[in-house]
C-alpha cells in the first residue's frame, strides 16, 4: 500500500463564478497556488480549454507564469497543453523560457485532445485531427527540442536545449497509456471526468512500462474531484455547484458557476442520473472523516503515485479551506 508515499497536488480550470471578473479569478488562482504552497502540495497544474463561458485557463501558459512568479517552491504545470492545438516548437520555446525563469518548477502535462468543440478545434488548427493522430511524432519533436544534442539541428528551441521540464503524458481512455509506458514517462489520468478507462489504462501503463533515462519505475497520477468542508452536509450544499455544473454540460447551457444552494431532492435524483453518476464516480464530497475513510481506500485499491484534486466551489474561500483539509488528510494517511 502506497499511502504512505502518495503526492497529492492540484489541477485548476481557473473557473469563473458568476458575477466574478476574469481579473478576480486569476486573483484567486494565485492565491490558492500560495496557500497550496503552504499546505505540502507538490504541484498546481491549469488546464488548457478554449470557448468556455466558465474556463479561464484558456492561454494556459500566461498564467502558469503569473502563478510561478507569486509562489516559490510550489511545482507549476500544464494539466495540460492540448499538443494537437500547437507547434512543438512553440511549446518548447513557452516551457523552455518558464524554466529557465523558474528552475526546477515547470511540469509540461501533454494531452492530444482539443480541450474545447470541434469548431473551436478547427478555428485553432485547421489540421487538428492530423495533428491529434501524430500526437507521438510530436511528442518526440518536443523531447528532441529540449535535448542538447539538438543543438546541431537546423530547426532549434534555443531557449529549451538542456532546460530541465519533466514531461507527463495525459489520457482519458487507454491510449496515451501505451504512449507513456513506451516512452518510460510518467501518466496522469483525469479519472475526475473520465471515469471508465481508469482501472484498465493504470494495468496497461504499469504492465507494458519501459524503464527511460527520466523514470525508472511506472509513475501514475489520478484526477479526482474532492469538495470538503466541517461537516457533510455542507460538503453536500457546496458540491450543488459541482452538480449545476455537469447538468450544463449535459444540456449544452454551459454558465458560470452558481452560487451553492442547500441540496435537493432533485439535484440527489440528477445524480442519480447514469451519465452524471458515471462521471462523477471518483468524487470525494463530505467532512474530513467521510473524505478520509474513502481516499483511504481508493489510494489501497489503485495504488497511485498521486492524486491530483479538482476542487470546483464557487467562493475562494470555501475553496481554500477544501484544499487545507485534504491536505491535512493526505497528511493523516501518511503517518
Amino acid at each position: 500500500m502506497k499511502t504512505a508515499h502518495t503526492q497529492y497536488s492540484i489541477l485548476d480550470l481557473a473557473l469563473v463564478s458568476k458575477n466574478h471578473t476574469l481579473k478576480q479569478t486569476y486573483k484567486n488562482a494565485l492565491n490558492l497556488a500560495q496557500h497550496a504552497e503552504a499546505y505540502g502540495y507538490t504541484r498546481y497544474w491549469l488546464a488548457e480549454h478554449h470557448n468556455s463561458t466558465n474556463i479561464g485557463s484558456s492561454a494556459t501558459t500566461v498564467l502558469m507564469g503569473y502563478v510561478a512568479a507569486g509562489t516559490t517552491t510550489l511545482r507549476i504545470g500544464s494539466g495540460g497543453i492540448m499538443l494537437p492545438n500547437h507547434s512543438p516548437l512553440i511549446i518548447a520555446e513557452q516551457f523552455g523560457t518558464l524554466a529557465t525563469l523558474y528552475p526546477n518548477r515547470i511540469d509540461l502535462g501533454l494531452g492530444r485532445a482539443p480541450g474545447t468543440d470541434r469548431e473551436t478545434a478547427q478555428a485553432i488548427r485547421s489540421d487538428f485531427m492530423q495533428a491529434a493522430q501524430l500526437f507521438p511524432n510530436e511528442l518526440q519533436k518536443i523531447q528532441q527540442y529540449f535535448s542538447i544534442e539538438n543543438t546541431n539541428s537546423k530547426v532549434r528551441a534555443t531557449v529549451a536545449e538542456g532546460v530541465e521540464v519533466p514531461i507527463y503524458i495525459l489520457g482519458s481512455s487507454t491510449d496515451s497509456a501505451h504512449l507513456a509506458a513506451k516512452k518510460g514517462l510518467p501518466y496522469a489520468f483525469a479519472s475526475h471526468f473520465a471515469t471508465t478507462y481508469l482501472w484498465d489504462a493504470i494495468e496497461i501503463y504499469r504492465k507494458e512500462f519501459q524503464p527511460s533515462k527520466h523514470l525508472q519505475e511506472p509513475y501514475v497520477m489520478a484526477g479526482i474531484n474532492v469538495i470538503l468542508a466541517k461537516t457533510d452536509e455542507e460538503a453536500q450544499n457546496l458540491s450543488t455547484s459541482l452538480i449545476r455544473m455537469i447538468l450544463g454540460i449535459f444540456t449544452g447551457k454551459r454558465d458560470f458557476v452558481q452560487p451553492p444552494i442547500a441540496m435537493t431532492h432533485e439535484l440527489k435524483e440528477n445524480l442519480q442520473n447514469p451519465q452524471v453518476h458515471q462521471m462523477l464516480k471518483y468524487s470525494f464530497i463530505g467532512s474530513k472523516a467521510t473524505v478520509k475513510a474513502q481516499l483511504k481506500e481508493f489510494i489501497k485499491q489503485t495504488q497511485v503515485n498521486e492524486l491530483i484534486a479538482v476542487t470546483n466551489i464557487y467562493d475562494g474561500k470555501d475553496r481554500i479551506q477544501s484544499f487545507k483539509l485534504f491536505s491535512e488528510i493526505m497528511k493523516e494517511l501518511s503517518k
